[in-house]
């Protein structure tokens, strides 16, 4: 089987980095954002049932949300467009890794996803211009069950003072530990 994605093991079992495959000739690029054979060969979730796309500019900081029980779910982060720093925490406390981040840069140049699990935080910081960030779930987006956490409450010094934020991200609650 041809190589499309290669699963890198992050600090925090079940979140992986994904490097996809470029393909490049005189007409410009193709690159494989999911293909359902690899994800199985790599065993990660192929039950994708949504996607979406965010446009941010530089300096917005979108998170940290999650959805909660039983609608929490699997998300796959690609950037098409800019680049961002993504960062994760999780908010399982169930989970030995309570409270731990990871953080990663992604880009349209660096070519890497990032696979998140249930039980986790995501957000991102938008670093360059503009940046399209597209997004695939693995349950529907539900109002009721939408939430998160306050983007600086967990430890993480994001890399700018003066952030761009939504009054609902702003006021989320802080992780308790």
């Amino acid at each position: 089987m041809k190589y499309y994605f290669k699963k890198i093991l992050t600090k925090i079992p079940g979140v992986y980095i994904l490097k996809k495959k470029k393909f490049k000739d005189k007409r410009g690029l193709f690159i494989k954002t999911f293909n359902k054979d690899f994800f199985i060969n790599l065993k990660l979730s192929t039950r994708f049932v949504e996607s979406v796309y965010s446009i941010s500019k530089k300096n917005v900081l979108r998170g940290m949300h999650f959805q909660k029980f039983p609608h929490d779910h699997i998300k796959l982060v690609n950037v098409i467009k800019g680049d961002i720093l993504d960062v994760v925490v999780c908010i399982d406390k169930k989970n030995k890794f309570f409270g731990k981040y990871i953080a990663v840069r992604l880009s349209e140049k660096n070519n890497k996803s990032l696979y998140i699990p249930k039980g986790f935080a995501h957000g991102f910081l938008c670093l360059s211009k503009i940046a399209i960030v597209g997004y695939q779930t693995t349950t529907v987006y539900n109002p009721k069950f939408d939430t998160g956490i306050k983007y600086d409450s967990f430890g993480f010094k994001w890399p700018i003072k003066k952030i761009i934020i939504s009054s609902k991200d702003k006021n989320l609650k802080n992780l308790i530990k």
